[in-house]
């Protein structure tokens, strides 16, 4: 038994320990921190550091004698080769919204028994669903108990990186405006006060930004407004005198970040709080007093800065042309050392493309870790390479590599898959399949307010037709120089709500994908914008939306059967490939200009 599995099962050992000390049953462990975040501080990093499995996304059940790990469809592959030998089984969910863990417990729990769930990262619509399902069955549930902390010897703290400001021109809203934005939105839900707790609202807001997660530029804080005054709670020595002067400038009082419970159980009884359940913890609503009336709403900012502005859209467009600028530079010089025989790995693939990126103006960092996966690797949608697991790039197949920056003026992310060596005709057919699907989405027009997933099923009509699927999302909403899938728009499976409506400056990817196990993967992705568009029939019938294609990148067109391509499907792809060209050429230079006029020359049949 290797030493990263020994230590899994003395973690385990010492968390069961705790869970009979504390006259419990089973813990809930989810992937989640006070402001349930999507990438976490190592501080609230336990699901990872209980399992070794290393995903951005899955929820651990303990019980005095079992463990079980709930992943989606993404993970499968990764989790099994990760869980291997820990003792810890893997329950096959489809999708990451799945709530089967609740079920699970409702089964495996006896009347009287306990189940601890830390309060402080359990969101308040899991903990109503939790309660819904098990108290019926006299299950109890504690949620005062952290045992992570007893059992996570030298668990990290804090993090204490600096926060900064997002600044003009890229900041095109002040931060009085986005207050007062607010401010008008929790009068008309006759709210005195709103919580905020999410941290990317927070940065918006506040225009600021931070680094305390991987990838997103986001700071870990607690914001409450009320009518006249605004309170950021974040850790002391984060934001310097100066920044602190210039928020107060604008009615911002910054405290420390462990007084947000306190601030709210000192609310009066009069106070009428407006709070977004599926952003807010049970901790956090459980500090507000009894008699404190709540508003349960989204979040108005998460609406609110869904919708770019003519300004922010400009620059993000500028964004994707410098990111498609690096793309060139690296995809020339990858195809140079192939050609040369030099030795290619998927690590080099990151350090590379990452260097290419740095270059650029504008570039921050990236906004997820890069994917690049050959072959069998590619065919796992979440796949990162590591020192310790990683291939080499030789042979014949494909290679998918799913990467993004971020930028001052946009955040970024894109996936492209290249042929390396010969390409089957039976991969050509899938790539040009999914192409399909992406060039199917890419053109369609659909009335404004339409619910984002009912779109979803435009791009995988032309899988369906051959019996083919995939198991994620069509697409995510996307920041601006914020998180790279943002709310509340969601092209996938997920049960609508009035909240995933399209409004126009709405930016999302089209990413449909087929993956065949232990073989390869394809995804093509782009993001794209919802504009408004001018019919002939002028509006009788209500606004029309359609996507204006952000991404600057060509699509490699050797691994496509042209044949499977329509004549309107066919004129998509060249005239976006005569747009990369005419965008990206005053950009690069020398082999990256050479690369770009080889890769954009039009496809005929």
């Amino acid at each position: 038994m290797d030493s990263r599995i020994s230590q899994i099962k003395l973690r385990l050992s010492r968390l069961r320990d705790a869970l009979r000390d504390a006259d419990a049953h089973a813990i809930l462990v989810p992937s989640a921190d006070p402001h349930l975040s999507e990438y976490l501080p190592e501080r609230w990093q336990g699901r990872e550091w209980l399992s070794g499995f290393t995903g951005s996304m899955a929820t651990l059940v303990v019980t005095r004698d079992e463990a079980v790990l709930f992943a989606d469809s993404r993970y499968w592959t990764q989790a099994e080769r990760e869980l291997d030998g820990s003792g810890i089984s893997l329950f096959k969910i489809p999708t990451g919204a799945a709530t089967h863990h609740v079920g699970w417990l409702a089964e495996k729990l006896q009347p009287g028994q306990t189940l601890v769930v830390d309060g402080q990262v359990l969101g308040l619509a899991m903990a109503q669903l939790l309660r819904a399902t098990l108290t019926p069955r006299q299950i109890k549930i504690n949620t005062g108990l952290d045992l992570l902390e007893k059992t996570w010897e030298n668990r990290p703290g804090l993090p204490d990186a600096p926060v900064y400001e997002h600044a003009a021109p890229q900041a095109t809203v002040s931060r009085a405006d986005k207050l007062a934005q607010v401010r008008e939105a929790m009068a008309r839900h006759g709210a005195s006060h709103h919580l905020i707790s999410s941290v990317d609202d927070v940065a918006w807001l506040f225009n600021l930004r931070g680094s305390d997660v991987s990838y997103n530029p986001v700071f870990v804080a607690h914001a409450l407004l009320s009518a006249d005054s605004a309170t950021l709670f974040v850790q002391p020595g984060k934001i310097d005198a100066a920044l602190a002067a210039r928020l107060a400038a604008d009615g911002v009082l910054v405290k420390p970040y462990a007084e947000a419970r306190t601030a709210l159980a000192q609310l009066p009884a009069t106070a009428v709080v407006l709070i977004d359940p599926r952003r807010v913890t049970l901790g956090l609503r459980e500090s507000l007093p009894a008699a404190t009336r709540v508003v349960e709403a989204i979040n108005p900012s998460t609406l609110f800065k869904s919708r770019k502005n003519a300004a922010e859209a400009q620059y993000v467009r500028e964004a994707m042309a410098q990111d498609g600028a690096a793309m060139c530079a690296f995809y020339a010089w990858f195809e140079g050392a192939l050609a040369r025989g030099e030795s290619l790995d998927e690590l080099k693939v990151d350090e590379r493309l990452s260097a290419e990126r740095a270059k650029r103006p504008g570039f921050v960092g990236l906004s997820f870790s890069t994917i690049a996966g050959f072959n069998a690797n590619g065919a796992l949608p979440h796949y990162r390479a590591t020192p310790e697991h990683f291939s080499e790039i030789k042979g014949d197949g494909l290679l998918l590599i799913d990467s993004g920056g971020q930028y001052l003026g946009g955040t970024t992310d894109i996936t492209r898959v290249w042929p390396i060596g010969q390409v089957s005709e039976a991969q050509r057919r899938d790539y040009t399949l999914v192409l399909k699907g992406t060039i199917a989405l890419s053109r369609t027009v659909f009335p404004r307010g339409t619910l984002s997933p009912m779109l979803d099923a435009i791009a995988r009509a032309p899988l369906w037709a051959h019996g083919l699927d995939y198991g994620h999302g069509t697409g995510h909403g996307v920041g601006y120089f914020m998180n790279v899938h943002e709310g509340p728009q969601s092209i996938s499976k997920a049960v609508p709500d009035a909240n995933m409506a399209m409004e126009p400056g709405m930016i999302t990817s089209i990413e449909p994908g087929l993956y065949r196990p232990n073989q390869w993967g394809v995804r093509i992705e782009n993001l794209v914008l919802n504009v408004q568009l001018d019919t002939p029939e002028n509006g009788q019938f209500g606004d029309m939306l359609a996507f204006e294609t952000l991404t600057l990148c060509p699509i490699d067109t050797r691994c496509i059967t042209v044949a499977l391509l329509s004549d309107e499907e066919l004129g998509w792809l060249n005239r976006y490939h005569a747009d990369v060209r005419s965008r990206l050429t005053p950009l690069v230079q020398g082999e990256a200009l050479a690369w770009l006029n080889a890769r954009t020359e039009p496809l005929a049949r």
